[in-house]
């Protein structure tokens, strides 16, 4: 199926300033990132940014670029602004990749675009989890999906929550249980993606500080894709910086 690929691009970054910029084997990373993305099959990109800085390395490299609001609250409302921009049909697929993800598996988003169609405008990704620590970490969102894989919540709890196992011991997980962990990966038709900006804050989205769990309070399904591979980890740090670093220069 087609689909775009948009990556937002903000500068700011409390724990790692200038991120998008930050040199990884000869490139800024948002060029990494967008790479990524036009591998994955994508018709087109577009890099959604707020600085001029981050336009100027994106044309330096080739990669497709717009200017947008400096105040949007978030990635989403970013790309939404720069596909409106694009006059993209209703039905378009819009990937929403994030800019410091320079080590996104292509696949991983080809296969997300492939589920949004007229019945569900969006979708995202899990993998399974295998690690007591992580499932236990409210850092590690949780995700659990009904019989034809759609979300029915997402939670930083730990969910589902194995009654009997968990009540007996939580230093490992029970045979058969494989709770998933969101991937922050989104695909949306086009109609849906220009209309989320305006839909209300849901009080489920304040508690968990979640802005997907908005699309299912407001009463709309969104797919996810499961890989059984864990995904590489994004760059929100100087050491998460030097790791990515390090895989590109084969060290």
């Amino acid at each position: 199926m087609s689909f775009i690929a948009i990556i937002p691009a903000r500068l700011a970054s409390s724990r790692l300033p200038n991120k998008p910029l930050a040199d990884i084997a000869g490139k800024p990373m948002v060029v990494r990132t967008a790479e990524r993305a036009l591998a994955s099959g994508a018709s087109a990109i577009m890099v959604a940014t707020d600085h001029a800085d981050i336009v100027a390395a994106c044309e330096a490299h080739g990669v497709p670029v717009r200017m947008t609001r400096p105040d949007h609250p978030s990635g989403t409302d970013r790309i939404a602004e720069v596909a409106a921009s694009m006059q993209l049909p209703a039905d378009a697929v819009v990937v929403n990749v994030q800019g410091d993800e320079p080590l996104i598996d292509p696949a991983l988003i080809g296969a997300t675009a492939a589920l949004v169609n007229a019945q569900v405008p969006m979708a995202t990704a899990a993998h399974p989890l295998h690690d007591v620590a992580e499932v236990f970490n409210p850092n590690v969102v949780k995700v659990v999906l009904d019989k034809s894989g759609r979300a029915l919540y997402f939670s930083r709890a730990t969910i589902p929550w194995h009654r009997d196992a968990f009540a007996a011991s939580r230093e490992q997980l029970p045979a058969g249980y494989t709770p998933l962990r969101h991937i922050g990966l989104y695909a949306y038709r086009n109609d849906f993606l220009q209309q989320y900006p305006q839909l209300d804050i849901s009080p489920l989205e304040q508690i968990e500080a979640l802005e997907q769990l908005r699309v299912l309070w407001h009463g709309y399904p969104i797919a996810v894709h499961v890989t059984q591979d864990s995904p590489a980890a994004g760059v929100d740090t100087q050491e998460d910086l030097e790791r990515v670093r390090r895989i590109f220069s084969g060290k």
